[in-house]
């Protein structure tokens, strides 16, 4: 399961061509038996996201890549209350199913927050894996972030090409956990 913002969602594009379905196409290409699901809502706060973690675990997942917190750097908000909140999607996936294996994609904020704000934002996600013994994807859009030609053109959101590129960092990590 892709749990996770308009990143996920494929904000733009759809979901057929967001990098969740790339990792489908690639899990078909490997015949292994994994059924992706893409969670992913435009907008989502690392708040909104443990407001709805509830309903989407009713179902069991083995794997669970938490893609949150960047619309919360993005906005400023607490630190604290993100990695609060993002320990707490954890603490619910595992005490639904013990067994899954928890990947987080690491992401980055802009430099308008301040050197300090972005330096403690990257560290939230290396101290929640390093915590959880959860894979880590360090920086989610590594290839894309602050490429126009990767970019829609709000300069945010992966374009298709961008999402092929996404999906090679995901897959990176996540082949090791299939």
């Amino acid at each position: 399961m892709f749990f996770g913002d308009s990143l996920t969602a494929g904000y733009g594009l759809g979901q057929d061509a967001a990098f969740p379905n790339l990792i489908q196409e690639k899990i078909n290409e490997n015949k292994l038996d994994y059924k992706v699901i893409n969670s992913g809502l435009s907008g989502e706060t690392s708040a909104g996201g443990l407001d709805r973690i509830g309903w989407v675990l009713k179902q069991p997942v083995d794997i669970f890549v938490l893609e949150l917190g960047a619309n919360d750097g993005l906005r400023g908000l607490r630190l604290e209350a993100t990695q609060k909140n993002l320990q707490e999607i954890i603490n619910q996936v595992k005490a639904n199913s013990p067994n899954t294996k928890i990947v987080l994609a690491g992401m980055m904020v802009p430099p308008n927050m301040g050197e300090e704000y972005s330096d403690q934002f990257v560290k939230i996600y290396s101290e929640l894996a390093r915590k959880n013994k959860a894979l880590l994807i360090p920086f989610l859009l590594d290839g894309v972030a602050g490429m126009p030609e990767l970019n829609q053109a709000d300069g945010i959101h992966p374009n298709a090409e961008g999402h092929q590129i996404v999906a090679e960092n995901v897959w990176e990590v996540i082949s090791t956990a299939l």
